[in-house]
């Protein structure tokens, strides 16, 4: 998958951007504040539905402006007919997002996610090692969704019976209590279907996000182990009727697959608390990486990696092996930096690249031969 062409209008200091990008790395080139980071996360938006950068649309929308509209046109090899889709997304400050896919209306965002697999790789990345379960979570959920189709229906009907549960929990009234036999079997029912799927996906994720460590030239060992959110010796509806008692008196379900999490160690010990930053990169790039790799090999499809300011945390070595990657993957990639130099010296000379100069939130083709117009 890969952006043929990108609008932006109203969309945090970008307005009027209209551009082509290239096959393969686009290179977007400006000062700090210029509008390189909303740009990666329009991108974003047109991925998934939501921003990477802010949870209130009026922190997004332009100042003064009523809305935001964001368009693409996303080249799709593996389709037999339309293998261009054009998508478009809208939002004003006091109405819901608008998602049309192909000039039809989307039913959801996850249609978006389905049509443009994208990564990103920011400084907030390192939540994979430093966040909360939840962040590994929807790392893992991430790539299961795109491999398995029946992951996703799962995935709906057990936050819906967690959420009924956890209200019957929270109110605790005895005509309530009775229905939670009802809830903890198609909590459990679900819970299982998705341990399996994240389970099954998991052990294939292991030996890619291992490859793609040394080809990092990372030398520690990693462990990646996968917990389903509760004991593995217990089936879920057994667990879940064991601990109702204490549920009860706590309020919400303290098991299930909402607290599955991928533990990340060294030599048994958990890796943000030993590794330095520069590692945590390297490792956090080999797990997003490792994704796209797995999603290419399963499904066909290829992720569109959005990078912003590669140079941070990493030394031009390390710069270079990441880039060979990305090069091997033949994946679009969109990157962002305020040194030029730092960035076009890390890919080789056969590297299809395509450059931008972005300031005051316009965007400018400068071509790949004309870095000193900058």
């Amino acid at each position: 998958m890969s952006l043929r062409r990108l609008d932006i209008a109203h969309f945090r200091n970008l307005s009027g951007v209209s551009l082509e990008p290239g096959a393969g790395v686009n290179l977007f080139i400006g000062d700090n504040g210029a509008g390189k980071t909303s740009l990666l996360e329009a991108i974003s938006v047109l991925s998934s539905g939501r921003s990477f950068r802010a949870s209130r649309t009026p922190a997004i929308i332009q100042f003064e402006q009523a809305s935001y509209t964001l368009f693409a046109e996303v080249f799709n090899p593996l389709a037999n007919f339309q293998p261009i889709v054009p998508i478009g997304i809208s939002r004003s400050r006091d109405s819901e997002q608008q998602i049309r896919i192909s000039g039809q209306q989307a039913r959801s965002a996850a249609q978006l996610a389905e049509l443009l697999p994208a990564q990103v790789i920011n400084s907030d990345s390192f939540q994979l090692l430093e966040g909360s379960p939840k962040v590994r979570r929807q790392f893992v959920d991430w790539g299961v969704f795109h491999v398995e189709h029946g992951f996703f229906p799962a995935w709906q009907a057990a936050q819906k019976a967690l959420k009924q549960r956890n209200k019957l929990l929270k109110y605790g009234k005895i005509e309530a209590i009775q229905q939670l036999d009802i809830w903890d079997q198609s909590l459990a029912q679900y819970a299982e279907q998705i341990d399996i799927y994240r389970d099954a996906y998991i052990e294939k994720l292991i030996p890619e996000f291992e490859a793609t460590l040394a080809e990092l030239s990372f030398s520690d060992q990693i462990s990646l182990s996968y917990y389903r959110g509760w004991d593995r010796h217990t089936d879920c509806l057994s667990l879940l009727q064991e601990h109702r008692a204490k549920d009860l008196a706590l309020g919400f379900t303290q098991s299930g697959p909402h607290r599955a999490d991928l533990r990340i160690r060294v030599n048994k010990l958990m890796a943000v608390d030993v590794l330095s930053r520069g590692q945590q990169k390297l490792v956090v790039c080999a797990l997003l990486l490792a994704q796209g790799k797995l999603l290419q090999k399963l499904t066909g499809k290829q992720c569109v990696y959005l990078v912003d300011d590669l140079p941070a945390e990493l030394d031009s070595e390390h710069r270079r092996y990441l880039c060979r990657v990305l090069e091997q993957m033949q994946c679009q990639v969109f990157i962002t930096s305020v040194e030029p130099d730092s960035l076009a010296e890390s890919w080789s000379e056969q590297t299809d690249i395509s450059m931008f100069h972005v300031k005051q939130g316009q965007v400018e083709h400068i071509g790949c031969d004309d870095r000193n117009r900058i």
